[in-house]
């Protein structure tokens, strides 16, 4: 399980409005204590899942590891979308895959470099080919863009739900 404190959010920078939520779930930080350990999963319960991703910069204990390999399970879990879109491009799932090595202390961090530049490669020529084609595409777009964007918000609905799962069961020690 991972721990942070009043004290270390503080120092991160933590954004008043969580920090004060959290303050009051727990009844103040006076009683509380700015040093008492402060499980991440109640961050994900009280405050969600994005300000809990936000205090693993300020965790008691490092969290590199799991960090990249939750980060690896996001990647992985969409990397079907671009390998639809760019058949035979596998510069992300090596990307992937090297990070997760690296993670696990088997590559370094030149062959991380070196899969993290392949990798921003194949993603700036998916996003140039994808804007190329939304440009050829315009003429249709007015007509789909309400049914569009309902499926996109329903999509990315569907993936921080996923996401927030999956981080749980990292906190929570059922994958790491």
């Amino acid at each position: 399980m991972l721990y942070i404190t009043f004290r270390l959010a503080k120092e991160a920078g933590a954004c008043a409005e969580g920090y004060k939520q959290f303050a009051r779930h727990v009844g103040g930080i006076t009683k509380f204590g700015k040093n008492t350990p402060l499980p991440l999963t109640d961050v994900v319960e009280v405050c969600g899942f994005g300000d809990a991703l936000w205090a693993l910069r300020c965790t008691t204990e490092p969290c590199d590891r799991l960090a990249r390999l939750f980060a690896c399970d996001c990647a992985e879990h969409v990397l079907p979308i671009f390998e639809q879109k760019n058949p035979g491009d596998k510069r992300p799932r090596k990307a992937i895959e090297v990070s997760r090595r690296y993670a696990n202390g088997e590559a370094t961090r030149e062959e991380l470099d070196a899969a993290w530049d392949a990798a921003w490669a194949a993603a700036w020529a998916a996003a140039w080919a994808a804007t190329r084609a939304a440009a050829r595409a315009a003429a249709w777009a007015a007509a789909g863009d309400a049914a569009w964007y309902a499926a996109w918000d329903a999509a990315g609905a569907a993936e921080r739900d996923w996401q927030k799962e999956r981080f749980l069961q990292y906190l929570n020690e059922e994958v790491v």
